[in-house]
């Protein structure tokens, strides 16, 4: 009989005493154990049990859990007679930075503080029987949510000096979800005071930490050692490119094959793949979202229930805002092909508005895309990957953000393209005008009060939108070259009834031009002058069914002919 699907459960012993469906993941305790690295940091993309297997982590070796066994009787771990007399043997110190998500400073230094002393808190007995100097004493009660910076960076290290006293054992420490308020942080504008903050937390917890036996951190990105780690040479990072822990985290095949025939799914399987499969860890390309595989055991349809599940603010602004070459790259992405990127895993926060290799960097680590090939330039040292996007799910969840993107003036957008269709280039002013004033600003980067809007960043935005409405009815391209130049936009038919659009954008220049009316006449002008419509012409598109236009740009107005 199957077991019944529980969803969202994060607590391990729940879990195990509920007997509700679980995939063994209990041999990554072995594996990180005889690796004996000292300090951990594992990135994966959000859902994929990082917080499942922290909090497993610490049943297995707190002293809290000792005489729990029971909880891994049936699993793995247990066949490994080493492992049992290790199980609640360790003194553990665990905390997690998931819900750390607030939009200033001020409250995301006031959270971290009240997760220290909460942890404090629960170890009070330290003050009773903890053998702590007066010195050491008046320490741990000024570790309040209040404490200055000094109280705060030596927390975790000043606890783990008391519990490795009182147990005889230096301690573990798991820190879960350590980058979520980085992310905060750069979204919302307080990334370098937080960097600050946080830097001396973890260089006293991880690196000048001598009570410290070993310690897992885990989060979705890598941030640059500069940044946080500058210190901590005693760091292993483990990303999705590594080796180690490949299979610890997500479904693997033969585990979702075993799966749907517990349920009687065996015959989607196929289905199940082309929407869940796809993403790769070190060697292992045959890993699925164990989140969207769970909820597809208890829904038993299909769904884009990991990419419906939490925010995708910063994908979002980092590709809305982005440059037309990193527009152009989510065409191809959106039309199935792969991209030929140099990047480094290693992520700096502060250069993801101007570094387009810290973009895909970014979208890799969260899992929105993956590895189809790699290599290493051994003339320059630099890393080259192939990626694509990782699934079904994915290409969905762009589609709905880039949807999203033309927000209060979505009305106004679907009839502009309904106007397009059909040639009715007076409803095309009347509904463009109105996406443009509503979302130009949305679009533009510029950070200085003095810098304009830029319709470019706007119009490639907005060709992203055409893709997404337009699938299966036309291909979408824009900025590639054709004839003796480049076109801004080519609407190519995928079926004989259709015509194909060549669509020419231009800023309003009153150095050149009079009115807008002359702007769109230079920009139908450039299409012909340039031959833009030659590549469709060879494909044996007539000319007489290739449709100009020329759209002129003043500010937020717009002109269409």
């Amino acid at each position: 009989m199957a077991r019944p699907v529980g969803i969202g459960y994060q607590d391990f012993e729940q879990l195990i005493t509920e007997h509700v469906f679980y995939v063994d993941k209990t041999l990554f305790i072995k594996e990180w154990w005889e690796n004996r690295d000292i300090v951990t940091l594992i990135t994966r993309p959000r859902r994929f049990g990082k917080t499942l297997t922290m909090d497993m982590t610490e049943k297995f070796f707190s002293v809290k859990y000792a005489n729990r066994g029971e909880l891994f009787e049936s699993l793995a771990i247990w066949e490994e007679e080493h492992y049992r007399e290790l199980q609640g043997t360790y003194p553990v110190i665990s905390l997690s930075f998931a819900n750390i998500k607030e939009m200033d400073f001020e409250n995301c230094r006031r959270k971290i503080c009240y997760l220290l002393a909460n942890l404090y808190s629960d170890h009070n007995f330290l003050l009773e029987n903890g053998n702590l100097s007066s010195l050491e004493q008046d320490f741990f009660k000024r570790v309040s949510v209040d404490m200055g910076d000094v109280e705060a960076s030596l927390a975790l290290n000043e606890l783990s000096k008391y519990l490795c006293r009182y147990y005889g054992k230096k301690v573990i420490i798991l820190l879960d979800e350590y980058d979520t308020p980085l992310q905060e942080a750069y979204v919302n504008g307080y990334w370098e005071k937080l960097v600050g903050f946080t830097r001396g937390i973890f260089n006293a917890a991880f690196k000048t930490n001598p009570w410290l036996d070993r310690a897992i951190m885990t989060g979705i990105t890598r941030v640059s050692k500069e940044s946080i780690f500058s210190d901590l040479n005693n760091l292993t990072v483990v990303t999705t490119t590594s080796r180690k822990y490949e299979d610890c985290f997500g479904f693997t095949q033969e585990e979702v094959v075993d799966a749907l025939a517990e349920y009687g799914l065996g015959k989607e399987e196929n289905d199940v793949r082309d929407w869940y499969d796809g993403f790769t860890f070190g060697n292992r390309t045959d890993i699925y979202n164990p989140w969207s595989i769970i909820n597809y055991l208890g829904e038993q349809r299909f769904s884009a229930y990991w990419v419906d599940s939490s925010s995708n603010r910063l994908v979002g602004k980092l590709i809305r805002e982005g440059n037309q070459e990193i527009k152009m790259i989510m065409e191809d992405l959106l039309d199935g092909k792969s991209i030929g990127v140099e990047m480094d895993e290693q992520i700096v926060f502060s250069e993801l508005d101007e570094n387009e290799p810290s973009i895909w960097s970014l979208l890799l680590a969260s899992g929105y895309l993956k590895v189809e090939r790699y290599r290493m330039d051994e003339e320059w040292g630099t890393d080259k990957y192939e990626l694509s996007l990782t699934n079904k799910e994915v290409r969905i969840m762009f589609r709905k953000l880039i949807k999203g993107w033309f927000g209060k003036s979505i009305f106004a957008y679907n009839a502009f393209v309904k106007a397009l269709l059909r040639a009715d280039v007076k409803g095309m002013n009347a509904y463009m005008n109105k996406v443009a004033l509503d979302t130009i600003s949305y679009f533009d980067t510029g950070k200085k009060p003095s810098e304009v809007a830029e319709p470019e960043r706007f119009y490639h935005g907005f060709v992203l939108g055409l893709i997404v409405d337009l699938t299966g009815r036309y291909t979408v391209t824009s900025n590639r070259e054709s004839g003796f130049g480049r076109y801004d936009v080519m609407l190519e038919p995928c079926h004989e009834e259709d015509d194909a659009m060549i669509l020419e954008f231009k800023v309003y220049d009153p150095e050149e031009e009079n009115t807008l009316s002359d702007t769109v006449k230079s920009a139908l002008a450039q299409i012909e002058e340039k031959q833009y419509s030659s590549v469709l012409e060879v494909k044996g598109i007539a000319a007489e069914r290739i449709r100009k236009y020329g759209f002129a740009f003043e500010g937020k107005k717009v002109l269409i002919g």
